[in-house]
């Protein structure tokens, strides 16, 4: 009986070690494939974050008509102007992306923001230049007519909420990109009321610089005192545009403030 006893004891045993060498190599072969999962994953990633080491500095451009070049005789705009500028300090190769709209506001930015394409480019600019805000406040000139104080500053809150809104998208679609915000000239200043609406513009243009200088790398570009003085020198025959050469003093603007060594990844 202690025999038979023994036996049965001796047979649990052998099968529990079978058991659990059989789980232990089951937990070493799973453990050894899901390393090497990680492994090929990580590879993975780092190929794919490694994709973009070309030596192409990327310039995404947005905004309203300023951006698009509405007035330029050549059709270039700032935008076209600044490549050519930055060409002259860079030896690297540039490629501009202008989803810029005519007559586009604040709030119709927004929107475009949205767009799976938008946020595409967005993401893959090391620059990102931008005008918006003159539509919101000019209204091709209706709002400057009556000079309705109370109603400009209420379109100016929502303006500034808006572009409170398109900054932060934009940080969290580009973490790294400098965003240089165009900002509004008068192109009413050689005209009645000009102190008026010369006032109403440089208030416009500080309230937006200050809700720029909340955010990592976004400059608001200044260009009021480009067109203070002869602004008729600069503007299209619209007279509220700028020209060729109005284009020129921005783009030469913007193209002063970008340092290379700052935008090479």
């Amino acid at each position: 009986m202690k025999k038979y006893t023994l036996m049965v004891v001796s047979i649990v045993s052998i099968a529990a070690t079978v058991l659990w060498l059989f789980g232990l190599g089951w937990t070493l072969q799973d453990q050894f494939s899901a390393n090497k999962k990680v492994s090929q994953l990580k590879e993975k990633t780092e190929s794919t974050s490694t994709k973009k080491q070309d030596d192409t500095l990327t310039i995404f451009a947005l905004g309203d008509s300023l951006t698009r070049g509405t007035g330029d005789a050549d059709g270039k705009g700032y935008t076209g102007y600044l490549t050519e500028r930055l060409k002259e300090k860079t030896d690297q190769d540039l490629s501009l992306f202008n989803t810029a709209i005519k007559g586009e506001t604040s709030r119709g930015l927004l929107k475009q923001l949205q767009q799976s394409e938008i946020q595409r480019q967005a993401k893959q600019a090391d620059v990102i230049v931008m005008t918006i805000g003159g539509n919101d406040l000019f209204q091709q000139g209706a709002a400057l007519e009556n000079l309705d104080t109370n109603a400009i500053n209420g379109k100016k809150q929502i303006y500034l909420s808006n572009v409170k809104k398109i900054y932060t998208q934009l940080r969290e679609l580009n973490p790294e990109a400098v965003i240089y915000h165009v900002g509004l000239y008068n192109p009413f200043s050689n005209m009645p009321d000009s102190k008026t609406t010369s006032s109403i513009v440089r208030d416009w243009n500080f309230q937006s610089a200050e809700t720029a200088a909340n955010f990592d790398n976004i400059v608001y570009v200044p260009t009021f005192d480009l067109f203070q003085l002869q602004v008729e020198n600069y503007l299209y025959t619209d007279q509220f545009h700028p020209n060729t050469e109005g284009y020129k003093l921005i783009a030469e603007r913007v193209a002063s403030l970008i340092n290379f060594e700052q935008e090479e990844k």
